[in-house]
C-alpha cells in the first residue's frame, strides 16, 4: 500500500524521532483497561475504528458536538497523534473541516511484553494497535530482578530495529498478582516475590510502563482492539473473559470497563473439576492441574500418545497426532474441552454476564474440540444462552494483551499521557 501524499503542514506536525534519556526519570503509570468517556479519548478512538474520517462523521460517531470535534482534532493533530488526510478530501469540499484525518501511526510505536511462564513475547506496535513485528524469548529463570534486566534488554534492542520510529509507551502484561500502581509482581509460577517489573522496564527502556496481570489485558484487548469492539460501549452491559493454555483465568468487564480488584485479580486455578489429576495444592481435581497445556502433555506422555523425553513435549505435537487420526490424542483432547466448557458455564450461571468470551490456545489450536466445548456447556448451564463466542484474536491474544497495555493510557486520556512522554 503506498504511503498517503501529505500536506507540508501536517508533516510539521509529526514530532521527529527522539531517542530515551540515558538517565530518564521512572514513570510507571497505571493501565487504564476501559473505554474512556474524554472527548479527546473518544475522537482519537474513532479515528483508529474509523479513519479515515471527516469530522461531522465522527461528532455521529462519538455523540460530540462539531465545535467539540474540532478542538479535539486540533489539539491531537499538534500532539501529532492525527494526522489529515487531504488528498481525501471530497472533490468540491470548502473549508478544513472537510479534510479527513487518521490516526498518525508512522513515526510512533510502543512496546508490548508479555511475561508467559515458558516463553516472553516482546512486540513493537503502532497507534493502531497494528502489530509491526515480534520475537520470542524464553523467560529467564532465576532471581527477577536478573530476568527482567535481560528481558528490557531484548526489549530494547528488538524496538531499536525501528529507528525511524518513535517510542512512546511500554506494557507488560503477566501473570500472578499485579500491583498496577508500583508495577511490583508476585508470581508464584516463576518464583518472583515483590518483583520490580515495572521500574526494571522502565529503567531499561527509558519510557514510560504500565502493568497489567495478563487475562484482564486480555479483556481490555477486547474492549479496546476488537474490530468488535463498539459492540461493548452499550451502557451497564457486562461480559466474562475466561482464558485457559497454561494457567486458567477470568476477568469481569462492566460498562466498558475491566473490573480489576485493588488486591489483584481473583484466581480459578482451584475449582474442582471431578479429575483425579493432582495438584500441587495437595488437592486432587483443580482446574489448572487438570486442563493446564502441562497438566494435557503429561497425561499425553503417561498414555504413550506422546514419547516420553527429558522435556515435555510441545502441545503443537499433540495437535498434530490428534488431526492425523490418533483416537487417544483426540479424546484426550476432547475431555479437555468438556472439561473448560462445563467450568465456563459454571461460572457464567454465577455471574450471568451479557457476553462471554473465550480466549487462548486450549480453544483456538484445536477447533475439533470447539463442539464438545460447547455441548458441555448447553449441558451444564441452567440459564438461556446469550452471547458467547471464541476471541477474534485467535493464538494472538497474549500479543494483544501486552498490546493494549502499552496503549491504554493514550487511549484513556492522550493529552496528559503525551505529556508524560514529554518529560522523559
Amino acid at each position: 500500500m503506498s504511503t498517503p501524499t501529505l500536506s507540508s503542514s501536517n508533516l510539521s506536525a509529526s514530532p521527529r524521532f527522539q531517542r530515551p534519556l540515558s538517565r530518564p526519570r521512572l514513570t510507571i503509570v497505571p493501565p487504564e483497561l476501559r473505554i474512556s468517556d474524554g472527548p479527546a479519548a473518544g475522537v482519537l478512538r474513532v479515528a483508529r475504528a474509523r479513519g479515515p474520517l471527516s469530522r461531522d462523521v465522527a461528532a455521529k460517531a462519538t455523540g460530540l458536538s462539531i465545535a467539540t470535534v474540532n478542538r479535539q482534532v486540533s489539539t491531537l493533530l499538534d500532539l501529532g497523534l492525527l494526522r489529515e488526510r487531504g488528498d481525501l478530501t471530497p472533490s468540491g469540499a470548502i473549508g478544513r473541516p472537510r479534510v479527513p484525518f487518521e490516526v498518525n501511526h508512522e513515526p510512533y510505536l510502543t512496546v508490548g511484553i508479555h511475561i508467559g511462564a515458558v516463553v516472553t513475547s516482546i512486540l513493537a506496535s503502532d497507534l493502531r494497535g497494528k502489530v509491526l513485528g515480534a520475537v520470542e524469548v524464553p523467560t529467564p529463570r532465576g532471581p527477577s530482578a536478573e530476568a527482567l534486566t535481560g528481558i528490557a534488554r531484548s526489549a530494547r534492542a528488538f524496538a531499536s530495529r525501528w529507528h525511524r520510529r518513535r517510542p512512546l509507551w511500554a506494557g507488560v502484561a503477566l501473570g500472578g498478582r499485579v500491583d498496577a500502581q508500583t508495577g511490583v509482581v508476585d508470581h508464584p509460577r516463576l518464583g518472583w516475590k515483590s518483583a520490580q517489573v515495572g521500574a526494571i522496564i522502565a529503567a531499561g527502556l527509558g519510557l514510560p510502563v504500565s502493568v497489567a496481570a495478563h487475562v484482564e489485558a486480555m479483556a481490555a484487548s477486547e474492549l479496546l482492539l476488537s474490530p468488535d469492539s463498539e459492540d461493548f460501549v452499550a451502557q451497564g452491559e457486562t461480559g466474562l473473559y475466561f482464558y485457559a493454555r497454561e494457567t486458567a483465568g477470568i476477568a469481569i468487564t462492566i460498562d466498558g470497563r475491566v473490573h480489576t480488584p485493588s488486591s489483584g485479580p481473583g484466581s480459578i486455578a482451584h475449582l474442582p473439576t471431578g479429575s483425579s489429576a493432582q495438584c500441587s495444592c495437595g488437592s486432587s481435581g483443580c482446574l489448572e492441574a487438570t486442563i493446564s497445556d502441562r497438566a494435557i502433555l503429561g497425561a499425553a506422555v503417561s498414555a504413550g500418545i506422546l514419547p516420553e523425553s527429558a522435556r515435555l513435549p510441545s502441545m503443537s505435537a499433540l495437535y498434530k497426532v490428534a488431526a492425523t487420526g490418533s483416537v487417544a490424542a483426540h479424546d484426550l483432547l476432547v475431555e479437555r474441552a468438556q472439561v473448560l466448557g462445563k467450568t465456563v458455564a459454571m461460572l457464567r450461571d454465577l455471574f450471568n454476564p451479557d457476553r462471554v468470551i473465550l480466549g487462548g490456545q486450549a480453544f483456538t489450536e484445536y477447533p475439533a474440540g470447539i463442539p464438545h466445548v460447547a455441548e458441555a456447556f448447553a449441558r451444564a448451564s441452567s440459564l438461556e444462552r446469550k452471547d458467547i463466542r471464541i476471541t477474534g484474536f485467535g493464538n494472538r491474544v497474549q500479543e494483544y494483551a501486552s498490546t493494549v497495555v502499552s496503549l491504554s493510557a493514550l487511549y484513556s486520556d492522550p493529552v496528559g499521557a503525551m505529556r508524560r512522554v514529554s518529560l522523559q
